[in-house]
């Protein structure tokens, strides 16, 4: 005869919902199309090889490094904000070295990334389109470095860049984002803030659209401009908000255009509906553009501070 016991219940599906926690603490990244788990992410992104797939991370701190050498993969965090990747380096470059057909990344935290050359990145972007969705980038050398593919995109939405930068040790400087000659760069609807060094985004692409983005650099030191474009480009600044802060290694300009080469046309570059200020208690004189490129912009309806000038041509 078979009797019932609550208690036994109870310990069954106890049992069974441990041993389902402690497989995915053994083995948390999975590839969905297959259903295979990983204990380690670079296994995760060999399986996938060639193919297209995503491969969720449980929720958790993790070390874990990884270059992807092809295929298109999304790394998606199971719980958005509960994945972190915690200084985990490959190549001597980044957490995740990308030079697949494309990546994206979604709900991932990275932080904490340092390397002896100082561009120590939570992504390096070497070749392939880049998405990244729900992220934050924080307390490193770098967020996201590329290097350079002329045919190839990088989106940026909703993520957050915090205490990253960084200027010394006689090294280059880096920056919260930096990116190479890459097709184009898209930045929307994400946050900056209190950066250590560097400009809060540098881009080389020719094509850059940046808009509704928060630029707060009141806790910022040493940094330089919010936006630096320093070969030139098209494309379209606008519905930001910039707050330059008191402790600044360079302070002259909120936006810089062509400032180190004349690569690509800036003609047509639009620069409107934003709002610039300085952070209180400060006073000094500054500009908000400064234009080494020579090229026609337009740059209207910007609502600006007390001691910011619209433009500067140098």
């Amino acid at each position: 005869m078979f009797f019932k016991s609550p208690l036994l219940a109870a310990i069954i599906v106890a049992s069974v919902a441990g041993t389902a926690v402690q497989a995915q603490r053994d083995a948390p990244f999975t590839v969905s199309e297959t259903g295979a788990t990983y204990s380690r992410l670079a296994d995760a992104v060999k399986a996938v090889g060639g193919n297209n797939a995503t491969i969720v991370i449980a929720p958790g701190s993790y070390a874990d490094c990884a270059v992807q050498t092809a295929g298109r993969i999304t790394y998606k965090a199971a719980v958005p904000g509960r994945t972190i990747f915690d200084g985990g380096i490959c190549e001597e470059k980044a957490t995740l070295v990308l030079r697949g057909k494309a990546a994206t990344i979604d709900g991932i935290i990275f932080q904490n990334q340092r390397v002896p050359d100082g561009n120590g990145a939570g992504i390096r972007i070497e070749r392939g389109d880049l998405y990244v969705y729900n992220a934050m980038f924080r307390n490193a050398e770098e967020g996201i470095l590329s290097a350079d593919d002329e045919s190839a995109e990088i989106v940026i939405d909703r993520s957050t860049f915090q205490r990253l930068g960084r200027c010394d040790r006689g090294l280059s400087c880096a920056h919260s984002i930096y990116i190479g000659y890459f097709g184009s760069l898209k930045v929307t609807n994400s946050r900056f803030e209190k950066g250590n060094g560097g400009h809060y985004v540098k881009s080389r692409a020719p094509r850059a659209t940046i808009t509704n983005n928060s630029f707060d650099d009141t806790q910022g030191r040493n940094t330089n401009y919010m936006i630096d474009l320093p070969a030139g480009a098209t494309g379209v600044i606008s519905g930001n908000v910039f707050v330059q802060g008191q402790n600044k290694d360079n302070w002259s300009a909120f936006i810089a255009v062509a400032a180190e080469d004349k690569d690509h046309s800036s003609n047509g570059l639009n620069i409107h509906s934003n709002s610039a200020s300085l952070a209180k208690g400060v006073k000094r004189n500054t500009w908000f553009v400064a234009d080494w490129s020579g090229d026609q912009l337009r740059i209207a309806n910007n609502s600006l501070g007390a001691g910011l000038t619209r433009y500067q041509r140098r």
